[in-house]
């Protein structure tokens, strides 16, 4: 059931964003939207605020960060393995009169 509405709220805050019609589903991602064309101008001017400048100098040097995403890639690469090993076993657990085919799904 919580399937359906979420698949209604997106639906809601696409047209909305479409249209111009501000409601509580579309207004955040209108917020977001506004934000990322702020960053945008200021990382192509000279204009500065404290976000946009981690921005720019990120942009000014990506090694510099690499260190900063090397233990989340490492912490990322050892959980993969035991990942696929539960993937594998819900995949066999699935019974064979289903295939799927559920009727609310």
């Amino acid at each position: 059931m919580l399937y359906i509405k979420s698949n209604g709220v997106r639906n809601i805050a696409s047209v909305c964003l479409e249209i111009g019609y501000p409601t509580l589903a579309s207004v955040p991602h209108s917020i977001i939207d506004g934000y990322k064309r702020v960053l945008a101008v200021a990382v192509e001017t000279d204009y500065s605020f404290p976000l946009a400048d981690k921005v720019k100098a990120f942009l000014a040097d990506p090694s510099a960060f690499a260190a900063i995403a090397a233990p989340v890639v490492a912490a990322e690469t050892a959980a993969a393995p035991a990942a696929a090993k539960e993937e594998v076993k819900e995949e066999s657990e699935e019974s064979d009169d289903d295939m799927g085919f559920g009727l609310f799904d």
